[in-house]
């Protein structure tokens, strides 16, 4: 461990091995830090926050914030970040509140400069969130989502796996997997081909869903319409029903097809 002796370090705060703590960090009190990580200088790891191994966090990154949320009365939870995630300059991460305890940026993550988390969010794993991307309260990003630098997430918002979202975009709708989206106001804008081949998926899973997605967004069918298509056209593998679970869990409705199409 190398702390330096102008960092502020609470004495119960607990950190792991082969730890660097620069100048004018500062780690409060209920805070654990794994293994291997870098906090650089001016960086605060507040109250009920816990860090995974391998993560390095910026200087002006505020990791355990109180939620910006007046129905916070403050109760204990936490802001819970994975391994291997790198959290860039001025980057804010609220604890979580009643509501759900705990806020949570997976593993493999990249939080670039200036965003923000809110409280309760859920972020999985292997997700990139841009420069100044604004994520509202109780959120949900899937599994290498890239959400692009300066959007705005409406709370309540769920953002599927394989996605990959235009900078800038105001995103209110949910985000079915697999797709492309953009344009302003967002609409679907086809499938995240690249991100798909980059992460392995085969001609025959790249094309089903794209014939899926032509399904739903093309045919000039409402969306229970298409779903029953969808459910008696195509046999049943791991890309159509998870289509199909996402959209039927959808509270909020997803993102509309192009006016184009």
């Amino acid at each position: 461990m190398d702390n330096s002796p102008l960092a502020v370090i609470h004495p119960e705060a607990k950190i792991g091995k082969n730890v660097i703590i620069e100048p004018f960090a500062v780690i409060e009190k209920d805070v654990v830090i794994g293994d291997n990580c870098r906090i650089y200088t001016h960086a605060v790891l507040q109250n009920g926050t816990r860090v995974g191994n391998n993560c390095n966090i910026f200087p002006g990154a505020v990791i355990g914030g109180i939620p910006q949320d007046l129905k916070f009365a403050g109760e204990k939870t936490t802001a819970i970040i994975g391994d291997n995630t790198t959290i860039r300059e001025c980057v804010t991460v609220n604890r979580g509140t009643a509501s759900k305890g705990q806020t949570v940026v997976g593993s493999n993550c990249l939080l670039m400069a200036y965003a923000h988390i809110a409280h309760d969010c859920v972020l999985n794993d292997h997700i990139i969130i841009g420069n100044a991307c604004q994520i509202a309260g109780e959120v949900e990003i899937d599994d290498f989502a890239i959400v692009s630098g300066g959007c705005l997430v409406h709370q309540f918002t769920r953002i599927s796996k394989h996605v990959m979202i235009q900078g800038g975009s105001r995103i209110g709708k949910d985000i079915p997997p697999y797709t492309l989206i953009g344009r302003d106001p967002i609409v679907y804008c086809g499938i995240n081909i690249v991100g798909l081949r980059r992460r392995g998926f085969t001609n025959q899973q790249v094309y089903l869903i794209q014939d899926i997605y032509r399904t739903l967004y093309t045919r000039g069918l409402n969306n229970t319409e298409a779903l029953k298509c969808i459910e008696t056209e195509y046999e049943p593998s791991v890309e159509r029903d998870f289509i199909l679970n996402f959209i039927k869990t959808s509270a909020r409705g997803i993102v509309r097809g192009s006016i184009d199409d």
